[in-house]
């Protein structure tokens, strides 16, 4: 069989998700940028990954077994920001719990399932919700990357 593409992410609170599908929407509409809405507004903890359908229950188990042992803790917003000159997106602010959580889940993946996403070993972890990017064309990120920019300042 055929392995699948799966990354494992926190969905945040309803409240939160609402907001932030208001502002994909936004972006579709003004940006014609509609990638983002393929998926609920989430924050990636492990990014895409290749894995076997048949092998799916151990993946289930392991990540059950980790989601039981954690407690819940605060997601907070912080503005908007953007890795230029494709992608903008809902900055999390790094707090100690999510960065240690982040963290965790990526050393059991590789332990025990043998996930490994290189270059994110490379990289710093950089928590976000993604609002607008794959069909946000360089001209209509600059432009919106303007308009969010503004309204940030003016608040």
């Amino acid at each position: 069989m055929r392995k699948q593409l799966f990354f494992i992410a926190i969905l945040p609170t309803l409240d939160i998700q609402s907001s932030v599908n208001q502002i994909k929407h936004h972006f579709a509409e003004v940006y014609n940028t509609k990638a983002a809405l393929k998926s609920p507004p989430h924050i990636t903890l492990e990014p895409p990954f290749y894995w076997e359908p048949e092998l799916l229950e151990e993946l289930k188990s392991v990540l059950k077994e980790f989601t039981n042992e954690q407690t819940s803790f605060p997601i907070i917003l912080d503005g908007f920001a953007a890795f230029k000159p494709r992608v903008i997106y809902v900055d999390v602010h790094k707090t100690p719990e999510l960065i240690t959580v982040q963290k965790e889940l990526m050393e059991l993946l590789e332990s025990s399932l043998q996930i490994v996403h290189k270059v994110s070993q490379t990289r710093p972890f950089t928590p976000h919700m993604t609002v607008g990017f794959k069909d946000l064309t360089k001209p209509n990120f600059y432009q919106a990357w303007s308009e969010f920019i503004i309204s940030l300042i003016s608040i």
